[in-house]
This record gives C-alpha cells, sequence and structure tokens, in this order.
C-alpha cells in the first residue's frame, strides 16, 4: 500500500515543485521499497516484482477510475481484470 500512497501522493507534486506532497511521494515510494527489499529475503525476485508491480497497477487504475473520474473502457476493464488474476495465479503458483 505505500507503492499506491505515493503514487497517489506523486499526482499532487506539480512535479516536485511543492514540498509536503514531495516530501511524502518519496517518503512512500522509498518505505515500498524498504518493504520490498525485505520480502525478497524469503520470496523470489521475479515473482515478488511481477505481484508488487500488478497489484499497485491494479489498485491505482481502479482508484483513477473511482476518485479522479479517469475514463474507463472495455480494454482497460479487462486490462485491470487480467492484471488481478495474473496476480492470483503468481500467488498460487508461488506457494
Amino acid at each position: 500500500l505505500t507503492e499506491v500512497m505515493g503514487m497517489i501522493t506523486l499526482k499532487y507534486t506539480n512535479g516536485f515543485t511543492l514540498l509536503l506532497p514531495s516530501a511524502l511521494a518519496v517518503c512512500f515510494i522509498l518505505a515500498s521499497l524498504w518493504m520490498i527489499s525485505l520480502s525478497l529475503k524469503h520470496l523470489e525476485l521475479g515473482i515478488t516484482y511481477a505481484i508488487w508491480a500488478g497489484s499497485s497497477s491494479a489498485i491505482l487504475a481502479l482508484i483513477g477510475i473511482s476518485y479522479y473520474a479517469e475514463s474507463i473502457t472495455l480494454i482497460k476493464t479487462i486490462g485491470v481484470t487480467l492484471t488481478i488474476f495474473g496476480v492470483i495465479l503468481l500467488n498460487l503458483g508461488s506457494s
């Protein structure tokens, strides 16, 4: 979730010209990288990165549609759905 918070906060940095949102974005992103580095002690790199990137992307797409009135199309819906199923399959396959 720190990755998601970092990306949401990044939206408000105005190109890193606003101090508080910029500092928060950097803190969230660094926390996310630290947590993924901890998980890499126990999990495979490829699976870990795929789950991290896929789940963050799907969550951010849903937040963008829900809270920021971003457009939703059939192609986006299919893409997010496939990403979610992909993350589920990766989790099942790494057990």
